[in-house]
């Protein structure tokens, strides 16, 4: 089995953290290296996994950007239409932010000017502009897009919540360039109990009962949760990550184990995919 799923980013040492934050507020977690207690918000939905909200300058797990990634070049803060069509996909609204620090020498900044990619599936657990034995939306560019990040280090994406498709967990999938020549990829993910919550309704609810949850899904770590409020309208979300430039790579992890599941269908429709995709 091929490794391409675990986390190739780091989180911030004992030194490093006590550098950046002094040694209040340090707490020590079950593998020995420190994090920054903050109190986190307060789940939208009871029955919430538990998670600390994480400070600006840890730097998150870095895994598979998937089979689904095209590079759309599609700078635009609302991703939730086609550009050819203007047809706007359906869901519950969600405002996703970005808040990018670059983490060097032991200061902590905000990263301006820091490309911010995402993409993930529609209600449906549908991609759009790939072809897959389920569907083929080769052509439409829903639910994909960019931005730079300001001089706070923001970028804020208008989306929708992402539906399920068998073998995975609900999740985004994120891209940050800090600059021309290195990539940080990785995955959002979201609590399972707002999840139900979220899938009760129209129109995710004629697709029936998700088949993976967090907890069983081979991509998923605890660092790359959501922590997700309920709007008027919708969901917020802001997701601080610390980029160390000297960690990453000028390439793109290749798709690993559990970055395909089986979009468009219900649980196992069109049978397992081929051997190695």
């Amino acid at each position: 089995m091929d490794n391409d799923d675990l986390p190739v980013g780091r989180i911030l040492s004992r030194r490093e953290l006590f550098s950046l934050f002094g040694a209040a507020g340090a707490a020590a977690t079950a593998g020995g290296a420190l994090l920054l207690a903050r109190r986190a918000t307060p789940a939208a939905a009871q029955g919430a996994e538990t998670s600390t909200a994480l400070p600006a300058c840890v730097v998150r797990p870095e895994v598979t950007e998937g089979p689904y990634y095209v590079d759309e070049d599609l700078l635009r803060a609302d991703i939730r239409s086609d550009p050819a069509t203007g047809t706007v996909k359906e869901g519950a609204p969600l405002q996703l932010s970005f808040q990018v620090m670059d983490v060097n020498g032991g200061a902590c900044t905000p990263l301006p000017n820091a490309e911010v990619e995402v993409w993930h599936c529609d209600a449906a657990g549908v991609y759009s502009d790939v072809s897959d034995p389920g569907f083929n939306t080769v052509g439409q560019e829903w639910l994909r897009g960019s931005l730079m990040t300001d001089d706070a280090g923001m970028a804020t994406f208008t989306t929708i919540y992402p539906g399920w498709y068998a073998g995975r967990a609900v999740h985004i999938h994120f891209k940050v360039r800090p600059d021309t020549t290195s990539v940080f990829t990785s995955q959002v993910f979201f609590d399972d109990a707002l999840s139900d919550q979220v899938f009760a309704n129209a129109p995710y609810a004629v697709k029936g009962r998700r088949s993976t949850l967090n907890r069983t899904d081979g991509i998923y770590q605890a660092e790359l949760l959501l922590d997700v409020t309920a709007t008027a309208d919708g969901y917020q979300s802001t997701f601080p990550i610390g980029i160390d430039r000297s960690t990453l790579s000028n390439g793109q992890p290749a798709a690993g184990p559990g970055g395909r599941g089986f979009p468009g269908g219900a649980a196992g429709r069109g049978g397992p995919p081929p051997a190695g995709r």
